[in-house]
């Protein structure tokens, strides 16, 4: 049975309208970290993706940002004129360019990643772990959902 209906459905209990201003929120409580440190909330974002593993190439920093390669490579032309990621050519496909972390972009990302730490940790102070341990399972469960793509058998 749907769990939404046109009676029930309004911003106050819309998931995507939460998630939305959620971030929305965090992102300008956050603004202030990111000027502290010299840095944009995205060449963070990138920064973090490299750091985790979570990406190498401008492509994949592209999928993990949802960003367009194009504005990404921008990105990245920035993030290396700051020293903090370099390019290099794979020696067998010299199409494939990877993109790593330089020590001064790994040590501004782990900078950055502790003071959000520090805030997120505020933020959640009054929270019971049980209740933050949930909503992370619960949010990674909907972004598996919404990762499914049509051949997979799951929503687009």
């Amino acid at each position: 049975m749907p769990f939404y209906t046109d009676s029930n459905f309004h911003p106050e209990n819309s998931i995507g309208y939460l998630i939305r201003r959620s971030e929305q929120l965090g992102t300008v409580a956050l603004e202030p970290v990111f000027a502290a440190h010299d840095i944009t909330k995205t060449q963070w974002s990138a920064l973090v993706a490299l750091h985790f593993d979570r990406a190498s190439t401008c492509a994949e920093i592209a999928r993990d940002l949802g960003h367009d390669k194009g504005a990404t490579t921008r990105l990245v032309d920035t993030l290396e004129e700051r020293g903090w990621v370099t390019r290099t050519r794979e020696d067998g496909d010299r199409r494939m360019v990877r993109v790593a972390l330089t020590p001064s972009g790994d040590a501004i990302a782990a900078r950055v990643r502790d003071a959000v730490i520090a805030i997120w940790n505020d933020w959640l102070g009054d929270w019971p772990a049980a209740d933050v341990t949930d909503l992370i399972r619960l949010l990674g469960r909907l972004r598996d959902t919404l990762q499914q793509t049509p051949d997979e058998g799951g929503p687009a």
